[in-house]
């Protein structure tokens, strides 16, 4: 995000409390912004009929860029969270690459296609007879970036072309 947006200065969080992911989502955020020197605020979508309101806290709040994380109320909701970003010229970036599909800006994190290949071979391994608590715990190993251009079109931003260059997918 700080690469599409260079004066990145505010981001707004967007996440659910109860949901113990986006506890830890959001521990990770603030260690990487540190070094990032970008001031951060978590904004708590308890109900999705809060969203409106907090998507225009964020905006009020001069954030330049709000943070999306994938949580199931929230991802419930993605096409409207999606439009509220468009609507407050908030280019935004999500946990989840189905926010993309939807219209969204920008997804970068885990590859879920090799998650799903690397899982299967754990059940090949199981149906031969490994033992489940004999197979390594593994993190991912492939990640991805998607960027959609329509979507950057609509907020008026332009994606610079090392960013471009670098995206596995680009929708536009």
């Amino acid at each position: 995000m700080k690469e599409i947006v260079p004066k990145l200065s505010r981001v707004a969080i967007i996440g659910n409390s109860t949901n113990p992911g986006d506890a830890q989502a959001l521990r990770e955020t603030v260690l990487a912004a540190g070094s990032f020197e970008v001031y951060l605020r978590y904004l708590d979508v308890l109900d999705p009929k809060e969203l409106e309101t907090v998507v225009r806290a964020a905006a009020k709040g001069r954030a330049d860029a709000l943070l999306v994380l994938g949580n199931p109320a929230l991802n419930a909701q993605r096409a409207q969270v999606v439009d509220l970003a468009v609507k407050h010229r908030l280019p935004a970036t999500y946990t989840r690459p189905e926010y993309i599909e939807s219209g969204g800006l920008m997804y970068y994190g885990t590859s879920y296609t090799d998650l799903a290949r690397r899982a299967a071979m754990y059940v090949d391994k199981i149906l031969k007879g490994a033992k489940p608590a004999d197979l390594p715990v593994e993190q991912p190993k492939k990640f991805e970036l998607i960027i959609n251009l329509k979507a950057a079109k609509q907020i008026g931003l332009t994606i610079p072309p090392n960013v471009l260059a670098r995206a596995d997918r680009v929708i536009k």
